[in-house]
């Protein structure tokens, strides 16, 4: 398991956690990739109104409403 996707399943809720954890190993780390993208784009400006944890929960649960 790979420190990108280690970071994004502890970012995600408990029920999100489970549907990701559902999926293929390559497809688990393609989301994970995805939500590193995503935290990338939104850049400070999302980091300046949130604390950095809330950003990065924010950001994986898009990933997964929007994937799954």
């Amino acid at each position: 398991m790979s420190d990108i996707l280690t970071r994004f399943l502890a970012s995600l809720s408990d029920d999100s956690r489970e549907k990701v954890l559902q999926q293929s190993a390559e497809r688990q780390e393609e989301l994970a990739e995805s939500w590193e993208n995503r935290a990338e784009e939104q850049g400070e400006d999302i980091l300046d109104e949130l604390d950095p944890a809330l950003a990065a929960h924010q950001a994986a649960e898009e990933i997964v409403r929007e994937a799954l």
